[in-house]
């Protein structure tokens, strides 16, 4: 098969080391709690003394809390060490950055969707075992990487650019989606046929169903998986997905400094990649070690989501890595009322409790461009009682010191970059 060879050798060119680090996580992915947290422990403790030895950055930071790597025990001695922020990562970006020692460094860079993009460089163990957490994720649901694949992503108009990702996709035999002109969504989904599984923008994904169920002829379609990544996935967004499709949209969890840091399993739960991560959560915010990130070491990370992690939950599939039952939203702007302040996790908590509640499913967007007032678009078209019921629950976490306005019947739409849940425009 073409697609495997080019699949196979286009691996083999940029990092060989992508092939026994999918072996390793294999044979992982049925170890149990205790070995999963040996190896850890024993991970973190070398990532610490590489950090310390090798980074100004760390070791400056490290003796400014006077802490060592040796104080490193157990895994629960990790809150000992201090934490990094994402400007620590941009101001101090080349005394992170380690270069030396390494035969091949991969450029790596972020979306710069909450702000400035951070650039870095992963080494070749980091990198395989990055692409081999995806890799072991896609064979939950019997998915070989090389297989006919259809890819919602941004794209660049640039020409030399526009080259390199066509080049790209021919490598991973993938097609995209660049419009939601009706010839393009047709052209795309009538390639979708003779795919294995799609993934992407997770709200690209649901906008492209609600197209294709809109038309109302039944197609066939054999996807083993859909994949959704870098926001959040909408509860609503499977009945129309599902509906078009035949399957919902599942979870890959991480961000490109943190890696991979969880993966859905066929029986619904997101398992942490703990092979490659340790996963803290801390008031509900995500604080993240990256194990394998030696070229730009990432320690103690506060990536900005907030998370809830379930260390006891069993999960049917028979794994053991801890799972994240939720990914509950960016950490960031505030929702400002006349007298205080709330979380913008009221969103998470309104709309969950609706769903659950209430059985009231909705996908919405909230805007703030007024102190005490903010504006909650929703998809659906709500009935009066419907309205009542969104706003009561708002009450609770708001009294009344945020005005809601509902406007519903509303088409929410991804602008450039990640959709977001919450856009707050004050200072």
């Amino acid at each position: 098969m073409l697609a495997k060879l080019v699949f196979l050798v286009g691996t083999l060119i940029r990092n060989k080391k992508i092939f026994s680090s999918l072996r390793f996580l294999r044979k992982t992915d049925k170890w149990d709690i205790k070995q999963l947290e040996k190896y850890q422990l024993k991970k973190c403790r070398e990532l610490l003394n590489w950090a310390y030895n090798n980074s100004e950055f760390y070791r400056e930071k490290f003796n400014e809390y006077h802490v060592t790597p040796d104080q490193l025990k157990t895994l629960a001695d990790l809150k000992k060490f201090p934490v990094t922020e994402k400007s620590d990562l941009l101001n101090f970006n080349n005394d992170i950055q380690i270069n030396k020692g390494f035969r091949k460094l991969f450029f790596s860079e972020t979306s710069g969707s909450t702000g400035q993009p951070l650039v870095f460089y992963r080494d070749q163990e980091w990198d395989a075992r990055h692409r081999s957490a995806i890799f072991r994720g896609y064979s939950w649901y019997n998915v070989k990487p090389w297989e006919r694949n259809g890819y919602f992503w941004g794209y660049n108009i640039d020409a030399k650019k526009s080259r390199k990702i066509k080049l790209a996709d021919f490598l991973v035999n993938r097609f995209r989606l660049f419009s939601y002109k009706e010839e393009d969504v047709l052209n795309f989904t009538n390639k979708l046929k003779k795919a294995a599984y799609l993934e992407g923008y997770s709200s690209m994904i649901y906008q492209v169903a609600k197209i294709v169920n809109q038309k109302g002829v039944p197609e066939k379609y054999n996807l083993k998986m859909i994949k959704g990544t870098s926001e959040k996935i909408f509860d609503k967004y499977h009945e129309e997905v599902r509906k078009a499709f035949g399957k919902k949209i599942i979870n890959e969890y991480g961000a490109a400094e943190a890696g991979i840091i969880a993966f859905e399993c066929p029986a619904g739960n997101m398992h942490i990649t703990m092979e490659n991560v340790i996963v803290e959560e801390e008031n509900g915010e995500a604080i993240i070690t990256n194990l394998l990130s030696k070229s730009f070491p990432i320690v103690r990370y506060k990536l900005g989501d907030y998370i809830k992690v379930n260390k006891e939950k069993k999960c049917s599939c028979g794994r053991e890595h801890s799972i994240i039952e939720a990914v509950m939203g960016r950490i960031g702007k505030s929702i400002k009322g006349k007298k205080d302040n709330y979380p913008s996790l009221v969103f998470y908590y309104v709309f969950k409790n609706l769903a659950l509640n209430e059985k009231l499913t909705l996908n919405y967007q909230a805007h703030q461009d007024k102190v005490g007032e903010i504006l909650v678009y929703v998809e659906k078209k709500l009935t009066g009682k419907e309205k009542m019921l969104v706003k009561k629950e708002f009450e609770k976490y708001l009294q009344h010191d945020v005005k809601v306005e509902l406007q519903d019947g509303h088409q929410i739409e991804r602008r450039d970059g990640k959709m977001k849940d919450f856009v707050s425009n004050l200072d």
